[in-house]
């Protein structure tokens, strides 16, 4: 027996595409913000800032690819493209893996994303969602992201982010 899902009605339908509307307007928003001010991408700002924060500055290549979500391959290639550009090195360490060290450039471009980066952060998403009722949002928000589906599989995603 096939079970066939209805598909959304009309409210349900203008609030997907609201939710995905105020998703990309934030995204887009904190993106420019960290361009402008330093040049990086958000997948760049991503790699930085767990390296740093999570790593001192040095970090195994595969703790770095499961703490963004990445696939081995993309971020072997987002690597090689930052290393290009002067933002990290790549070497090996004792135990023959990977590793991923921020260069002083690298330092110094993260260090100029993060105040733009906080910023944007607080106009495009933070201060719209602090009136009553915001505790309330937020509470569903942290459910959504925290929330396990086994059809979404190991997908990697798309933003790289677990966050800028």
């Amino acid at each position: 027996m096939i079970c066939m899902t209805p598909p959304l009605d009309e409210a349900e339908t203008a609030r997907w595409a609201a939710w995905k509307r105020a998703n990309d307007a934030v995204n887009a928003a904190v993106a420019t913000a960290i361009a402008d001010a330093s040049g990086l991408s958000v997948a760049d700002f991503s790699v930085l800032s767990r390296v740093v924060e999570h790593g001192g500055g040095r970090m195994a290549q595969q703790e770095l690819g499961d703490m963004l979500g990445w696939q081995r391959a993309r971020l072997s290639r987002h690597l090689g493209r930052m290393a290009e550009r002067g933002l990290v090195d790549r070497d090996t360490d004792a135990d023959r893996r990977r590793r991923v060290v921020v260069t002083e450039p690298g330092l110094r471009s993260l260090r100029a994303a993060r105040p733009a980066h906080a910023d944007a952060v607080r106009r495009a998403l933070l201060a719209p969602t602090s009136s009553p009722g915001g505790d309330e949002f937020w509470a569903t928000v942290v459910r959504l992201a925290d929330r396990k589906d086994s059809r979404a599989g190991g997908a990697e995603r798309g933003d790289g982010n677990r966050g800028p």
